[in-house]
């Protein structure tokens, strides 16, 4: 390793350390080495990657802002998922640990699928929670994409009954393969503008390592399995899935021609909410399902203007729109607007799917989390605005949770009322 080309890269709460191996031609590979140098929790998380670096000295004055960056050669022992001394890869449970534990060829498919992506989120989460080492938080952009459908699933279950397993399990693996296929798409899409971005110079399409031909084949397997999912449903439910493929290729285009690119994600991200009900019962009851779709892009319009203002000065410079860029400084006013469509249509989809108590405590606690959100994010902070984006999940966990609970409060209720009937009659 040429010490002479090693800079560090560093923010208030994460420092990078970026090593190049001088020994590669043309594209560099490097290893990223994550320190959470001003938290109790030291660990070092290595990535492989292949990326060009050519605005990478526009980050050099950004050094160590918040504490010391350590070598991990004579820091060795603070870190659990790294490179032994001797340039072995230690192997890690994690997702990223996993891809890099792939045979080399593998792997710039599954980090063209975000598969690697998820361990921004771990770093974040061991900042809040550092004894917890393995989440089921990991995948941000699956759970935002699956719960949707989950939503659906609960409130077309029978009353007093828990959402089909079965069912939730399938969504869970559609959401995942439709995930890896839009990340796909996308990275197809943006090549050029992915090359001029630090953020996204590593992405397997923009660094060369996949060919946009091979994308296209690996987009078509990923297409394939999904449509093996999709012949699982019924088939107006096939059919309604079909239907919002136009809505996946399309989307990446939308930052090109609009400032609202965040409302055409809200509409495929939140496709679920539609086939999760038709799913269960066959077809779409749209006294429930529109509101839960229309609450569900008010929530995507919320969480990805916030992670849109990580990007914003990036997007200004390769020319790409975005709701942050057309919100600017009345950012928070937009997002409260959002945040009221999206509890009034849950409100109106609780009332047409019968809903009880628990669901409307719940929606008091999501109104409580979005106000907090809404309020303490710096949207010129991106760490901050990670953060906030991150705990989507969380939030759309708990209206899950409210949602099940609602309707096993049915049972509740009907049992309390055979007993007043059976009490009547004696």
């Amino acid at each position: 390793m040429n010490a002479g080309a090693q800079w560090l890269l560093c923010t208030p709460d994460i420092s990078y350390k970026v090593c190049h191996d001088s020994t590669t031609d043309g594209m560099t590979s490097t290893r990223l080495l994550t320190l959470l140098s001003p938290h109790p929790v030291k660990r070092s998380l290595p990535l492989i990657c292949n990326a060009y670096f050519s605005n990478l000295t526009r980050h050099r004055e950004n050094v160590c802002q918040s504490g010391s960056c350590l070598n991990k050669r004579t820091h060795g022992k603070q870190g659990i998922w790294s490179v032994s001394p001797a340039g072995h890869r230690l192997f890690s449970l994690t997702p990223a640990g996993i891809v890099n534990a792939a045979p080399a060829s593998i792997q710039p498919y599954l980090r063209l699928m975000r598969l690697d992506k998820p361990i921004g989120e771990m770093i974040l989460n061991a900042l809040v929670k550092p004894n917890q080492i393995l989440t089921l938080s990991f995948f941000v952009g699956t759970w935002l994409l699956y719960l949707p459908g989950a939503w659906s699933i609960g409130l077309a279950a029978d009353p007093g009954c828990l959402p089909d397993f079965r069912m939730l399990a399938l969504f869970g693996v559609g959401a995942l393969l439709m995930r890896g296929a839009g990340c796909t798409i996308n990275d197809m899409w943006d090549k050029d503008f992915d090359k001029k971005v630090l953020r996204t110079a590593s992405r397997p399409i923009a660094s060369g390592e996949v060919t946009r031909f091979q994308a296209l084949v690996f987009l078509g397997g990923q297409l394939s399995l999904a449509l093996g999912v999709l012949l699982c449903l019924n088939y107006y439910s096939i059919a309604l899935g079909a239907a919002s493929l136009s809505l996946v290729v399309t989307y990446p285009l939308m930052k090109r021609i609009t400032y609202w690119p965040q409302l055409v994600l809200g509409l495929t991200f939140n496709w679920g909410a539609l086939l999760g009900w038709s799913a269960v019962m066959g077809s779409c009851d749209w006294s429930v399902c529109l509101p839960l779709y229309f609450s569900g892009v008010m929530w995507t319009l919320i969480y990805d203007t916030i992670y849109a203002h990580q990007d914003k000065e990036d997007d200004l410079k390769v020319g790409v729109k975005s709701t942050a860029l057309r919100f600017g400084e009345h950012t928070k006013q937009w997002l409260g607007g959002f945040s009221t469509a999206m509890l009034s249509g849950l409100v109106l989809a609780g009332i047409n799917a019968e809903q009880t108590l628990p669901y409307y405590c719940t929606m008091s606690a999501v109104a409580v989390h979005l106000a907090h959100q809404i309020y303490t994010v710096d949207t010129n902070r991106p760490e901050d605005c990670w953060k906030k984006f991150a705990s989507n999940r969380s939030l759309g966990l708990l209206l899950f949770l409210g949602i099940v609970t609602g309707n096993l409060w049915k049972k509740r209720n009907d049992d309390q009322y055979e007993m007043q009937l059976d009490s009547a009659s004696d």
